[in-house]
């Protein structure tokens, strides 16, 4: 490993394993806005990672999830998540991680995921490849979209204003099946270990997918946003997958998008 991505490995391992104790006690909750959730977890994770960066690399950049991080002069700039699926941690569901990344003069260099609970660290580095613990990842081989196995994530806050409900009723009828973990980190991270297909979701943050895009795109993958557009981190959608299905993926969304369902809603009617 570079410098680079062991200290990433090394913080996001550490950050990790501060974050159990506080799951395994529940830790009280927070709200940021109506639904949206912050706990005294994803503070001390946050306030550990970036006194750690500043350690290692104190003229680096940082954007940070909770505090912001802070902005210099420097190429260098690091993208953090300090608990990633906050509201799975806070109701004892164990889908959560640390995400970590670095980019230099705006291209991603180095990113990890870390879960946990089942201490898994995904880490990628620019032409380096992807692995999990050390052993390399590939994404899937499967090539028709009704065989493939789906991932998105929904917003804690403002759903009624996001499409993504009528995506996700879509895929879900046009694919072997749709998940919704709630870790768009490990979403991204199990499309670039082959254990998803596909995963999509509308107006991330930087910070929810800097690592796990360059884990999809090491481990082989392709990245877009929902219409085609090359992907960046500002933007709206984001489309990641094995890229043998990507076109199709493209097509299924142009359709959705106007309107075009496959699957009607049936009726509901009582019984019994």
């Amino acid at each position: 490993m570079t410098e680079f991505l062991g200290a990433a490995a090394h913080i996001a391992r550490q950050a990790g394993a501060l974050l159990l104790p506080y799951f395994h006690r529940r830790v009280k909750v927070e709200y940021k806005g109506d639904v949206d959730l912050v706990t005294e977890a994803d503070r001390a994770s946050e306030a550990f990672i970036l006194e750690r960066l500043r350690a290692y690399f104190p003229s680096h950049s940082v954007m940070a999830e909770e505090t912001g991080g802070r902005d210099t002069d420097s190429p260098f700039r690091w993208y953090v998540d300090p608990l990633d699926g906050t509201t799975n941690f806070a109701h004892s569901y164990p889908v959560f991680c640390v995400s970590i990344a670095l980019a230099r003069e705006g291209e991603m260099i180095v990113g990890v995921v870390y879960d946990p609970t089942r201490d898994e660290l995904f880490a990628a580095e620019k032409g380096g490849g992807a692995t999990v613990n050390g052993v390399p990842i590939r994404v899937s081989a499967i090539e028709r979209l009704e065989e493939a196995l789906v991932v998105t994530g929904f917003p804690s806050k403002k759903r009624h204003k996001n499409p993504n409900i009528h995506f996700y009723h879509e895929m879900n009828m046009r694919t072997h099946g749709a998940r919704r973990p709630g870790s768009a980190a490990i979403d991204l991270a199990y499309v670039a270990s082959g254990r998803m297909d596909c995963f999509w979701e509308f107006h991330l943050q930087p910070w929810d997918l800097a690592a796990g895009r360059l884990l999809v795109q090491e481990a082989g993958g392709r990245m877009s946003d929902a219409e085609g557009k090359p992907h960046r981190l500002d933007s709206p959608s984001i489309l990641a997958s094995n890229g043998h299905l990507h076109e199709q993926l493209l097509q299924a969304f142009g359709e959705i998008s106007t309107g075009k369902y496959q699957a009607e809603l049936p009726p509901v009617s009582r019984t019994g």
